[in-house]
């Protein structure tokens, strides 16, 4: 079953009150970004792309095989995390390695729920053998645009899911399934990519799909940040309540980009941790 989402869902901040998450606003949030995709060769001694990015932002989502990765760079990706304090999340997907994750695939429920947990419990493996663990899991891709509305896939990726907080879009099926199963359910923005008037993300085949202008990017963080608010590609104001916020590492110039969302986050008195707290 596919249904329509609503959107408009307060933020959670835990240094404010409850008048003040309903607006918006927040003290500290976390800043996110999808590693482990084959963009960085992981070279020892080479400072690649996902080394730099590890070093700006709070939490990874590691790709976890099915769309990108192997075991080596997801072993590489959770020590490099391990040594920065950067928490790790399962950054589950369809197979679809040939797509890259980026195409909808109608998979029967059950088998999804087992691929879903399948790439949770190797990511886990492999954390704990790098010092750190699965703090999170994040859908990718087609599959993070799909559980906005399809309930089944929804349910098949929570019912994947033991005890970890699950990421997604605000008001999506996924985390209403996630909520109510008594799992934590994450409310995410996106830095660089364009928002329809209705929350939603603009399909990558879309004129205005992605934002990559570094001024522009900081400034619609730190308004997402302090405002839970961000300007759709119709030039209207979406409410957008988030407790992290995800910048692309495929997106041209993701490092800088990372950098300026952080200084400019900084600025404006906003402080940038892990939403699943210490690592």
């Amino acid at each position: 079953m596919v249904r329509h989402a609503e959107f408009a869902i307060s933020l959670s901040a835990a240094t404010c009150g409850r008048e003040r998450q309903d607006r918006g606003m927040a003290q500290r949030i976390d800043l996110n970004c999808d590693l482990g995709e084959e963009l960085d060769a992981w070279v020892p001694g080479v400072d690649g792309l996902d080394a730099q990015l590890l070093d700006v932002v709070s939490s990874a989502n590691v790709a976890c095989g099915f769309h990108a990765g192997d075991t080596r760079i997801m072993a590489a990706v959770c020590r490099a995390a391990a040594e920065r304090g950067v928490a790790i999340g399962a950054h589950v997907s369809y197979l679809d390695r040939e797509h890259f994750g980026r195409r909808f695939l109608d998979v029967p429920a059950d088998v999804l729920r087992d691929q879903v947990a399948q790439q949770i419990a190797a990511l886990q493996e492999i954390a704990l053998r790098e010092g750190t663990r699965v703090a999170y899991v994040k859908p990718h891709g087609a599959l993070y645009n799909a559980v906005v509305r399809h309930d089944a896939q929804a349910q098949a990726v929570v019912d994947a899911i033991e005890h970890l907080p699950v990421v997604g879009l605000p008001g999506s099926a996924v985390l209403d399934a996630a909520a109510a199963k008594g799992l934590r359910a994450v409310r995410e923005a996106f830095a660089d990519r364009g928002y329809r008037p209705d929350g939603t993300l603009v399909p990558r085949s879309e004129p205005g799909a992605l934002v990559t202008g570094a001024d522009e990017v900081a400034a619609r963080v730190v308004r997402i940040a302090v405002e839970g608010m961000v300007r759709a590609v119709d030039g209207t104001d979406v409410r957008v309540p988030a407790e992290s916020v995800c910048v692309h590492s495929d997106t041209p110039g993701a490092a800088a980009l990372a950098v300026s969302v952080r200084a400019a986050l900084a600025g404006a008195g906003v402080d940038v941790s892990p939403f699943v707290g210490a690592v």
